[in-house]
């Protein structure tokens, strides 16, 4: 039932905005690249050149990219490309890959060296930007033999979860200001006051696929840290399953379980689990989530439901977002958005390839 969810979505979906390089698109973009790697079926490779495709534009150029916006969320699907390019050999998709890679090489960093999140988001250091940067950065190092490359994304993640860390609750702001200038921030640490599950989401797939990615050596210094908010996150999760939007707030009045977090955290200890990451229970997960989260309508036609559509920080279309408990359960939420159905398929995949690695363990014991 899933794969056909997910193939149906793949071949209806559109551009999340217009035709533009964004990292909405990127999601479905990984999540097939991850069910092309779980399977080797042929179709999910096909879904992915057939819609990235229209977005490779000559020179070499990407529909609707400026460098100059500096925006780091706009790298995130290069990760694509590097798969395309390691799939195929085909260097157009390099090349692509290297506008995003020129745009890292003059990114603005904060005072502590890592990535503004945005070219509008001064000296703020934000969770969502440590997916959407390192793991590309590292890939194409790896593509390109460049090590400085590695070592640069490995020292920026260190250094955001040494500024994002929250002792009192064993997790991680959303965002820093190191300037504490924001209204959002705290005036004594610059982080931000409640924590967003998905923020937490995109900072645990950063952290297993860079482990992935380096491996097990290079990966030590940051190992200790994933384990242990692996293991806090396992700890979250609600009696219903799944986790809730300010993810450490079970008694917060109008609290709800928010599937794109939980669909990031089923493949986050899914992959950690392979990674040697995680070793808690995750039996009944993936059936849990996809009990919750996918619906039929009246036609029959499934539905990922329960996905907030957005959550940021600062002025956004009128209405300050100030980053409390309060605000993030506020926000609007919205069926099959690629924010829950991309890393849904990511989760299923992850599952699959763990479950066949402990299935081919125990044959062989």
């Amino acid at each position: 039932m899933l794969m056909q969810f997910f193939d149906d979505y793949a071949r209806s979906h559109t551009p999340y905005k217009g035709g533009a390089w964004c990292y909405e698109d990127g999601l479905v973009y990984r999540g097939l690249e991850c069910l092309h790697r779980a399977t080797g079926a042929p179709h999910w490779l096909e879904h992915l050149q057939r819609l990235i495709g229209p977005q490779l534009l000559e020179g070499p150029a990407l529909a609707g990219y400026d460098r100059n916006d500096y925006n780091i969320d706009n790298i995130f699907s290069g990760k694509a490309l590097l798969y395309l390019h390691e799939v195929t050999g085909q260097p157009d998709y390099l090349a692509a890959a290297a506008l995003l890679a020129d745009q890292l090489a003059t990114h603005p960093r904060t005072r502590s060296g890592v990535y503004w999140h945005k070219l509008r988001y001064p000296w703020q250091i934000w969770l969502d930007g440590l997916y959407m940067g390192p793991p590309f950065q590292i890939g194409y190092g790896l593509a390109t033999g460049d090590a400085r490359l590695i070592d640069d994304a490995l020292t920026q993640v260190s250094t955001a979860l040494d500024a994002a860390f929250v002792p009192e609750t064993g997790l991680y702001a959303h965002a820093v200001d190191e300037a504490k200038r924001q209204p959002w921030a705290d005036p004594a640490t610059g982080q931000t006051r409640a924590h967003w599950a998905r923020a937490i989401g995109w900072l645990a797939m950063a952290l297993v696929d860079v482990a992935e990615l380096v491996g097990p050596e290079r990966f030590a210094p940051l190992k200790q840290r994933t384990r242990k908010l692996l293991a806090r996150i396992a700890e979250l999760r609600q009696p219903g399953g799944l986790w809730l939007q300010v993810i450490d707030a079970p008694d917060l009045e109008g609290n709800y379980t928010e599937t794109s977090a939980s669909a990031m955290f089923t493949y986050a200890l899914a992959r950690g689990a392979v990674l040697g990451l995680y070793d808690g229970p995750l039996d009944g997960l993936l059936e849990t989530l996809e009990q919750q989260a996918l619906t039929a309508d009246a036609n029959g036609v499934l539905r990922m439901t329960g996905i907030c559509h957005v959550a940021g920080l600062g002025m956004y279309e009128g209405r300050f977002r100030d980053g409390t408990a309060a605000y993030y359960i506020s926000e609007q939420l919205r069926d099959d958005d690629v924010k829950g159905v991309g890393p849904l398929m990511m989760a299923v995949a992850a599952e699959r390839e763990r479950s066949g690695r402990t299935a081919q363990s125990l044959a062989g014991q």
